[in-house]
């Protein structure tokens, strides 16, 4: 479902469930960390494009699988330390981690998770048909992947709070003006070689250094802020107001009035 192939010192990382529109099952998770642990391994890559297969690039989290294994939750949100990244949170910050320059190739819908992964990559090159959207709300949850620490680098407060407030799809020219894509391209793919071709006549020592360097002036790790995430999801996971939104979220489905909010802090 995770399909991982080195071509000329490029790895090519492919969400391959295009009947789905690449929607994230337990499994994909799983093989998305193995490939970041693959391509830091591996000395001789220059560079890593994520794309999806298909028409759209990812519609997010596959709530259906994961919701019928309880315990994939449990594996999903699990972390040894408060502050270490668990496996949901690895597959968009493990990115920022690499050596090599990383490209998102983004179509028709990125959303939910699939928007965060895309989020952890250094370019986001979209065709204009895509759509994005930060979804978790509709479900009754919150953001938990880690991107509250790439977010504030990219988005002003206002716009990110708007967006996954609201849980609404937003088209590619507004995701451009907000700062959550890079660039807009009729040939995404043709754009990504094209830069990456542009950089092979620098060092990929300084490439690595010059990466490692601003992602620790724009996007500190914030252990606190990571533990904060997974325990606001767990405390969502909890309530009875998420089992109203996940029903309410279902299209066509009847609309249940919440139960007085929970304490927050």
């Amino acid at each position: 479902m995770v399909q991982y192939k080195v071509i000329d010192n490029i790895a090519w990382v492919t969400l391959n469930r295009p009947d789905k529109q690449n929607a994230l099952n337990y499994d994909m998770f799983r093989q998305l960390a193995h490939s970041i642990k693959q391509i830091k391994s591996n000395r001789q890559l220059r560079a890593a494009v994520i794309q999806g297969e298909g028409l759209h690039f990812c519609s997010g989290l596959d709530v259906q699988s994961v919701t019928k294994h309880p315990s994939q939750i449990f594996k999903l949100l699990f972390k040894l330390l408060p502050g270490n990244q668990n496996l949901v949170q690895k597959v968009v910050l493990g990115w920022r981690t690499l050596p090599v320059p990383v490209y998102a190739i983004l179509q028709g819908n990125c959303l939910g998770g699939g928007l965060h992964i895309a989020l952890g990559a250094d370019f986001r090159i979209a065709h204009p048909n895509t759509q994005v959207a930060i979804m978790e709300s509709r479900w009754g949850l919150c953001p938990d992947m880690g991107t509250s620490i790439v977010l504030p680098s990219y988005v002003k407060q206002d716009h990110a709070l708007a967006m996954a407030l609201s849980a609404e799809r937003i088209p590619a020219v507004q995701a451009l003006e907000f700062g959550l894509i890079s660039k807009i391209d009729q040939n995404p793919l043709a754009y990504v070689k094209q830069h990456i071709d542009s950089l092979s006549c620098h060092s990929p020592d300084a490439l690595a250094a010059i990466k490692q360097l601003y992602n620790r002036a724009y996007q500190p790790v914030t252990r606190q802020l990571l533990w904060r995430e997974t325990w606001y999801q767990i405390k969502l996971l909890c309530s009875k107001n998420t089992r109203i939104a996940m029903k309410n979220g279902v299209k066509n489905n009847e609309k249940q009035p919440y139960f007085e909010r929970a304490k927050w802090k």
